[in-house]
């Protein structure tokens, strides 16, 4: 019989969005709740089946329609705290970073690995599919509302690296309520490791 996957719980601090009627909006902003589908947040910009191949998929040519696995955006309060400590302001909100969904009471929440499922209690689930790595951005939406601090577009880079949270797919539609709590169900754990190169003697035999 399988071993139970390992999970914990925490909860939804806040449910954000941005529609496609504000094109040129990084930062999103709270709602109350949000439906999501198969595409991912119903009405938000990042929503679709599927997205065009860019610097973040180096193996495909650039355009290229792919499966979209960057639906929506997770990330931790505990994390963004540790990111305003590094840069020295006050906060740093989930919004400026262009979040969907900050969660509270999850540990290291971007180095849960690829396949972690988190279970709404209205039936929405979504699959972790990776770390979203850090660029500048965001920074320049927080230096933005510190003038006075230079140079903080480029050392949010290096602030949030690991700490910026992760992206996911839909894998079952419902609704998202901020408040929620969010069981995270992590993948079996498994040990992998390229075979050797066969030696010459082998190869030629």
């Amino acid at each position: 019989m399988p071993t139970p996957a390992p999970s914990l719980t925490g909860h939804l601090a806040n449910v954000l969005l941005c529609t496609d009627a504000e094109p040129k909006r990084f930062v999103t902003r709270e709602v109350p709740e949000v439906a999501v589908d198969f595409a991912g947040i119903v009405g938000d910009r990042h929503a679709g089946l599927t997205r065009k191949a860019d610097v973040r998929v180096p193996w495909f040519p650039k355009g290229t329609l792919i499966r979209n696995t960057r639906q929506l955006s997770i990330v931790s309060r505990e994390e963004l705290v540790e990111v305003a400590r590094t840069l020295g302001v006050p906060h740093v909100l989930a919004s400026w970073l262009g979040a969907n969904l900050e969660l509270v009471g999850v540990p290291r929440l971007t180095h849960l690995p690829p396949g972690t499922r988190l279970f709404f209690p209205e039936d929405a689930t979504l699959v972790m599919e990776g770390e979203n790595h850090p660029c500048v951005q965001p920074g320049r939406v927080i230096e933005a509302h510190h003038p006075d601090l230079k140079g903080l577009a480029s050392r949010f880079v290096k602030a949030a690296w690991q700490k910026r949270g992760l992206v996911g797919w839909v894998e079952r539609p419902g609704l998202i309520r901020a408040g929620d709590a969010v069981r995270v169900m992590l993948p079996p754990p498994v040990t992998y490791s390229l075979p050797s190169a066969p030696s010459k003697s082998e190869a030629v035999g």
